[in-house]
């Protein structure tokens, strides 16, 4: 089931189209130099992000943090634009081997290992992107952490050396994890 749900991910991705009204919309949201960002881009990554904005405004997210998280959470890819075999190659790897993804993608994007690279670096990447961009550090720090695994015991305040900004951020990124899992 999960490589169903994948596969049907990844057409979805590379078969989206950001429409004129959507991309006028962002526009609203992103300064000048965090929409080039956006622009950057490849069609169906605008799709996706803009569909997890969307999301989080339809369920009642007001906080400009993470919605403007939402739509740049993966500009890292930009830096490294992926092919449709690069894709299915990541699918598959994260399907049936997502702790090998995770030790063949800290090298250099090149070679056959490059698509992992790309899937495990580019929220850091996209981070950097966004602090010179002029995002806030909530942002920022949104867009790096996007993938990570979230610490039950932080998500409840269970964990004393955690702070109150630190709980903010991590039920933040909680709902985007959310919300860009479901696309």
């Amino acid at each position: 089931m999960q490589i169903i749900y994948r596969a049907r991910q990844t057409w979805n991705a590379i078969t989206a189209i950001t429409e004129k009204d959507d991309i006028n919309q962002v526009r609203k949201i992103l300064s000048p130099d965090l929409m080039s960002l956006f622009l950057s881009l490849q069609p169906g990554e605008q799709a996706h992000s803009y569909w997890v904005y969307n999301q989080l405004r339809q369920s009642g997210e007001t906080n400009n943090d993470l919605l403007v998280a939402a739509l740049l959470h993966d500009v890292g890819k930009s830096l490294h634009p992926l092919r449709l075999w690069e894709r299915i190659v990541i699918v598959l790897g994260k399907t049936f081997s997502p702790r090998g993804v995770k030790a063949w993608g800290q090298g250099e994007p090149q070679g056959l290992l490059r698509p992992f690279v790309i899937s495990e670096k580019h929220p850091d990447w996209g981070a950097d992107m966004a602090a010179q961009a002029g995002a806030s550090p909530l942002t920022v720090s949104i867009i790096r952490r996007h993938q990570e695994p979230i610490n039950p015991n932080e998500q409840s305040g269970e964990n004393p050396g955690v702070t109150t900004n630190h709980l903010v951020e991590r039920q933040l990124l909680k709902r985007l994890q959310r919300a860009d899992n479901k696309s």
